[in-house]
């Protein structure tokens, strides 16, 4: 159970603020695609739906919900959090923190971890109770990542803490060095028992021993280049994906796409590819969403192009999913896209709330949760 959960990717980062002048608004600055008429060979077909408060808030905070089991959880930026049967949509609880929460959820385990300014806080997945809550340097808009014994928190200034996954106590601490400008958000860790994938702002990743947090190697995975710092913006903003068989996969903005020999560093292949979404392997295909909203599956043992999406260019997607067969992506107008996973065609669509979506689909199977800006959690079924 937690081995699935460590293997979902987690959530990418919000918009750079500083470089588009209207992110606040959902809109990205240059001129998107129109969407075009395309052979419809998939239905996406809504089950349930619920509003969950209100929303992800002016700011868009990555918010994404998550799923175990029979139960979805998610939350808006209030601090409203409310668990739904996954089949049903029945509210199985709702409570409210009191608090902001500015990071997307993980349910693992029988606990449900979040985030706000500077406060982690776990909660039962039985009722909502809370377990505990602890502090950590600064705001956090990763979803926290555990293994066996242990919380791994990013916060936005670069520093990873361990806490006690049992207790909420801090157990150690990794401080890394922050660029003058970021993108509006961190990485997500990687976490297994031994140790964590760590990637950060200043284009490296470091991999970390969980024992007391002390770095086993890291690597420059994205150099900075170009004469302004908008230029020289390399973060890695997405989350390290790990293969059984020990490679591991990275996405850097402004840099590439590199596969690793997991235990040591070494480069199996890269690619030139920006982007700080989290990609996705289905079988022995990468697939990537890159900065200009571009999917992209690559060969994952070669690091190869099998093929390339141009049609939903600019159009500000979401990391992608996997659902039916189908890779699924949301976009800045609150559409939801079905694209054919061997072949790169999009193949179904629906619309799900103006307000746009801007975190990541949850899936199981060929069931498709997703959360619009608005805070409209809809539950889809992809047919055939």
């Amino acid at each position: 159970m937690i081995t699935k959960h460590m293997m979902r990717a987690g959530l990418g980062a919000l918009t750079l603020a500083l470089l588009v002048g209207c992110a606040s608004k959902g809109e990205p600055a240059y001129t998107p695609k129109e969407l075009r008429s395309f052979n419809e060979t998939a239905s996406l077909d809504t089950q349930w739906r619920r509003n969950i408060g209100d929303g992800l808030g002016h700011a868009r905070y990555p918010i994404a919900p998550d799923r175990e089991g029979d139960s979805v959880f998610a939350a808006d930026a209030n601090g409203v959090v409310m668990a739904m049967n996954a089949d049903s949509g029945d509210v199985e609880w709702k409570i409210d923190l009191e608090t902001p929460i500015s990071s997307a959820l993980t349910a693992i385990a029988g606990q449900v971890y979040l985030a706000g300014n500077g406060e982690v806080i776990a909660l039962d997945q039985r009722d909502g109770s809370e377990s505990w809550r602890a502090r950590v340097s600064s705001e956090v808009l990763a979803a926290p990542q555990a293994n066996q014994q242990l919380l791994i928190v990013q916060s936005v200034d670069g520093q990873i803490t361990a806490l006690d996954r049992a207790t909420g106590e801090e157990r150690w601490a990794y401080t890394s060095s922050q660029p003058s400008l970021t993108l509006r958000g961190t990485g997500t860790p990687m976490v297994i028992d031994p140790v964590s994938f760590i990637g950060l702002a200043n284009g490296r990743l470091a991999t970390l021993d969980n024992r007391n947090g002390q770095p086993l190697w890291d690597m420059q995975v994205a150099t900075p280049r170009g004469r302004s710092e908008v230029e020289r913006l390399v973060d890695l903003s997405g989350q390290p994906i790990i293969t059984p068989d020990g490679r591991l996969f990275v996405t850097s903005y402004n840099g590439r796409v590199v596969a690793l020999e997991a235990t040591q560093g070494d480069l199996l292949w890269e690619a030139n590819l920006s982007s700080r979404h989290t990609p996705l392997l289905v079988g022995n295909l990468l697939y990537i969403v890159t900065d200009d909203s571009n999917v992209v599956a690559l060969d994952a043992d070669n690091g190869q192009e099998v093929w390339r999406n141009e049609d939903l260019e600019d159009r500000w997607l979401t990391a992608p999913a996997f659902a039916g067969g189908r890779i699924v992506v949301g976009d800045f107008e609150g559409y939801l896209h079905l694209i054919d996973a061997r072949e790169g065609d999009i193949v179904g669509r629906t619309r799900v709330h103006k307000s746009g979506i801007s975190v990541r689909p949850v899936t199981e199977g060929s069931t498709i949760h997703v959360q619009a800006n608005n805070g409209r959690l809809e539950t889809l079924e992809v047919t055939p």
